[in-house]
């Protein structure tokens, strides 16, 4: 049975914003990226302004949404761990169908969106929800609950070649499990920092899976990540120079998180899954460059 405080309109309208997590706008941000490259690329430079607003507000309504069917599917464990204690559902702020109401409210937003979009993109649509609602009950069962959130938050790329009108091809692809593989590498330094915790209340996760190599894995993910994506810049000559710039300071960037956390120190590696947020940027920064006339 669930307990619920009193709180005045405003306490609710704090714990709605805390829920759907915009007061840490990282999380919008590692799937904003993405989703500028895939535009950018297939749009052959900048994109047509409707689209990039319409995919903008795209993916802060589904990540928001993301956030708040996560905290419905784990409100029963997030009390016992330290990081996520003070979460909105955590302290019974509001109730768990509120949180649903939200998650809901968020995706018909997002749907009215579409509206804008071709049909096509209608069509896509429905992985990225799929994936939106199944990823936060993956733990409970499988290792490998972080490759469904990459292929979540890599979802918005296909769906930017069609919001465009140009169907998915193997550029699109490659960026697509390219950023996959680089999300398994940032969310398993995420779940180092849980894995404590996680092996108490028996959640599954990628750091728990891969153990003592887990920080040699992660690094293989990023080198997988940057080879995938630097063939697509190779197929669509957008390589030489300043992709392959971006590039390299990305890689420099992975090989630094590599030592910083070769101790596995749990604030060390949420430093490091903090810092992806820049590495979205750069790879962005080389495509938009190099579509400069």
């Amino acid at each position: 049975m669930e307990t619920v405080q009193h709180t005045t309109w405003r306490q609710r309208l704090q714990a709605y914003y805390y829920l759907c997590r915009f007061d840490k706008p990282i999380g919008t941000e590692l799937v904003f990226w993405p989703t500028m490259w895939a535009l950018w690329i297939a749009s052959k430079g900048i994109p047509d302004l409707k689209i990039l607003l319409v995919m903008t507000l795209g993916v802060i309504f589904m990540r928001a949404a993301g956030c708040a069917i996560n905290d419905f599917a784990d409100r029963k464990v997030d009390a016992h761990v330290e990081r996520t204690k003070t979460r909105p559902l955590a302290t019974g702020i509001i109730r768990a169908r509120e949180a649903v109401f939200v998650f809901l409210g968020l995706v018909v937003a997002s749907a009215c969106l579409l509206l804008f979009l071709p049909l096509e993109t209608f069509y896509w649509s429905f992985g990225a929800l799929f994936l939106a609602f199944m990823y936060p009950f993956m733990k409970r069962y499988t290792h490998l609950p972080q490759v469904f959130l990459g292929a979540a938050f890599s979802w918005s790329i296909p769906m930017a070649y069609t919001a465009v009108g140009q169907t998915p091809d193997l550029t699109c692809w490659l960026l697509y499990f390219g950023n996959l593989a680089w999300t398994v590498a940032y969310d398993t330094q995420y779940a180092i920092t849980d894995r404590e915790y996680d092996l108490k209340i028996g959640v599954k996760s990628t750091a728990i899976l891969f153990g003592r190599y887990d920080i040699q894995i992660i690094a293989l993910l990023q080198a997988i990540s940057l080879g995938l994506i630097g063939t697509a810049f190779y197929l669509e000559n957008i390589l030489i120079p300043f992709g392959l710039i971006a590039l390299l300071v990305v890689a420099t960037d992975f090989i630094y998180q590599a030592f910083k956390t070769k101790d596995r120190n749990p604030q060390i590696c949420f430093w490091a899954f903090r810092h992806n947020r820049w590495v979205g940027m750069i790879i962005f920064i080389g495509i938009f460059v190099d579509f400069i006339p």
